[in-house]
């Protein structure tokens, strides 16, 4: 009887304690795929769709200097990021190269450095992600730093419509376009960070570029736009987040098939309305 009462209680914490990592993981997912997709919006605007899969991988060694010393790679992951972002924006500014080019010349230094010094078991996690992983403090790093994200990119938003529009209106109208500018790449860098834990370095740039690919493919206004994209982006993680745990398989490559789908789904349904006007 005893040793019966034991498995039990056993059996029900082991369900708890997977009760509580799915609903950890879906306040993650949901969290950072809004705030990547609203962010997002702005990047497939800009037609910088690359950028933000390539500065995703900038964050390797930082995430590799994390597990190497024992401190949360979050940390790591956004000091590199946020050192690369201050870097690339300076650089542009005085070569006035593209930020496609400046990026893709950090990204392939830092992915390279990245694994040379990442210890091997943890590649894998670091390329693709284990959103199953992610405890409290994650979760409330996560929801604070989507919220944050959201809000200044939010304030910003119209700022850097009107820099793409015309930059030269734009800093009539008293609008510190290159300002802004570095804000929305360390905003963007926040988002990277944290989605990283979601779908890993290798995948993350999906949950700011799809999730607003698809939306600008139905929206025909910008306030709808960005609301589609935030939607798109909350959809694609949280139902990867769920497929993972229920076939128990990597979550990111899930994310990313989800994502693929919705974006699919859009073009159907475009390719439908045009075809119904004739």
């Amino acid at each position: 009887m005893v040793s019966q009462y034991v498995y039990t209680v056993q059996a029900q914490r082991v369900i708890h304690l997977l009760i509580e990592a799915l609903i950890f993981s879906l306040i993650v997912g949901i969290s950072v795929g809004v705030a990547a997709g609203y962010l997002g919006s702005l990047m497939v605007l800009e037609k910088m769709a690359l950028v933000g899969d390539a500065l995703s991988h900038v964050a390797l060694p930082g995430l590799a200097l994390g597990i190497l010393y024992g401190f949360n790679p979050f940390f790591g992951a956004f000091t590199f990021l946020f050192a690369s972002a201050v870097i690339i924006w300076q650089l542009s500014r005085i070569t006035k190269l593209s930020f496609e080019t400046l990026v893709g010349a950090v990204f392939t230094l830092a992915l390279a450095v990245g694994i040379l010094i990442i210890p091997e078991p943890e590649l894998l996690e670091a390329l693709f992600g284990d959103i199953t992983t992610v405890g409290l403090i994650d979760t409330i790093i996560a929801v604070v730093v989507s919220t944050v994200a959201i809000f200044l990119t939010k304030t910003i938003y119209k700022g850097i419509v009107l820099g793409m529009i015309s930059e030269e209106l734009a800093i009539s109208k008293g609008i510190k376009v290159a300002r802004i500018n570095l804000l929305y790449l360390l905003l963007v860098s926040l988002a990277v960070a944290i989605g990283i834990k979601i779908t890993g370095t290798l995948l993350v740039g999906f949950l700011v570029i799809t999730p607003a690919a698809a939306a600008k493919t139905v929206s025909s206004n910008l306030s709808r736009y960005s609301m589609l994209s935030s939607i798109f982006g909350g959809v694609s993680a949280s139902s990867g987040v769920l497929l993972s745990s229920y076939l128990n398989l990597n979550s990111g490559p899930l994310v990313v098939l989800v994502g693929i789908a919705i974006f699919f789904a859009a073009v159907l349904i475009r390719w439908t309305s045009k075809f119904s006007t004739f």
